[in-house]
């Protein structure tokens, strides 16, 4: 139940999405990764999945990067390589950036081989 002080607020998502790539940017995010951050937060609240929406932005976000926790840069490099297989270092980075480039990869050698698997170490949640 809602104190007489509080109240629900409706942001149409385009909105919503400019506003999380600007506070992103705010901390320096480069944009693109910005907007995969941005995407993968809303995504989840769409999807029902509170617990890993929009409300991470800024306890789990902006904060860990304005404290020096997480990178606010995703350099990511593959450390063990295979035709099938590859291990990657997110050098602590933002974690929605280097899973969809992981999985990127990952599907690339699965179209050339037939199988395809990544491992990341060093990501964030």
């Amino acid at each position: 139940m809602f104190k007489n002080s509080e109240k629900i607020v409706w942001v149409d998502f385009n909105t919503l999405e400019s506003f999380m790539v600007d506070v992103f940017k705010g901390v320096k995010v480069p944009e693109e990764e910005a907007k995969i951050c941005a995407d993968v937060l809303i995504t989840a609240d769409k999807r029902g999945i509170d617990s890993h929406g929009i409300g991470r932005l800024k306890p789990f976000y902006y904060d860990r990067v304005r404290a020096g926790i997480q990178s606010p840069k995703t350099n990511i490099e593959i450390v063990k390589d295979s035709p099938t297989t590859a291990v990657v270092d997110g050098h602590n980075g933002m974690g929605m950036v280097i899973a969809k480039k992981s999985m990127a990869l990952a599907i690339e050698k699965a179209k050339k081989m037939g199988l395809g698997m990544v491992a990341v170490r060093n990501s964030t949640h």
